[in-house]
């Protein structure tokens, strides 16, 4: 792809001149037209100096089409996404923040952000509205599946800021021993961070148990963020941001 990949300005054109934009990427690169999409969905081109990611956009003959010289096709593979959701927000909403300026610069899958990659998201182990932490978006039947049908065998890695005093067992108890709706809650490994921080590694919890959990020890829940799913940390991904998961990760 060079820099002369562009159609230049003429003089005269009128609103009868347009055509759809995937139609002109076509014509420049030279592609099919299906390539043509796949171009500007993965923000290759730009209309007078601005991305658009529209291949049904119209455009005329005075309008500068021009396509990035380090243009390369990503194969249209289902994305995943992870996000550092806030406390206070659904973890539907976190959805919102999937825009280019949410998107980590410490994100090393080498994944072009797509306009494609954001149609049937599947929102997978939501988290309670005051938790934060690593929640997942995702496209890819694969992880959509383990995230759901095995949900129960993927390990959560949570961090409980508590307040009040445990009582004389309750570690153990919070490990193995308690009783919800008369049914015994699956073993789960807890132990003391800080003074006033607990670590849950659990399976088959879900999130908003902790704080029912918490309280039948004695202890009030004051905070809560999930920092892992599976073999997924969400390391140093800043709160507020989101990036891909790569190829070679698995939950």
């Amino acid at each position: 792809m060079s820099t002369s990949d562009s159609m230049p300005p003429s003089s005269g054109a009128g609103a009868g001149d347009a055509q759809r934009l995937a139609k002109v990427v076509a014509a420049l690169v030279p592609c099919s037209r299906r390539e043509a999409e796949q171009y500007i969905a993965q923000g290759w081109v730009s209309v007078d100096g601005q991305c658009v990611d529209a291949p049904q956009v119209r455009v005329t003959t005075s309008q500068r089409v021009q396509i990035d010289p380090q243009a390369r096709l990503q194969a249209v593979v289902p994305a995943t996404f992870l996000v550092h959701k806030p406390a206070g927000m659904e973890t539907e909403s976190a959805m919102d923040l999937l825009g280019e300026s949410a998107h980590w610069s410490g994100d090393a899958s080498g994944i072009r952000r797509s306009k494609a990659h954001q149609v049937g998201l599947k929102t997978l182990l939501p988290l309670p509205v005051q938790a934060s932490g690593l929640c997942v978006f995702s496209q890819d039947f694969r992880v959509v599946r383990k995230l759901t049908e095995d949900a129960a065998f993927v390990e959560q890695e949570l961090v409980a800021e508590v307040k009040g005093t445990i009582a004389p067992d309750g570690l153990a108890r919070l490990g193995h021993g308690l009783l919800r709706d008369g049914r015994p809650l699956p073993p789960a490994r807890v132990s003391w961070q800080s003074e006033t921080r607990l670590r849950f590694a659990t399976k088959g919890i879900a999130p908003e148990w902790t704080a029912w959990m918490c309280a039948q020890v004695g202890l009030e829940l004051s905070a809560l963020r999930r920092i892992r799913i599976g073999r997924i940390a969400m390391a140093g991904l800043p709160l507020g941001q989101w990036r891909y998961l790569p190829e070679g990760e698995r939950f």
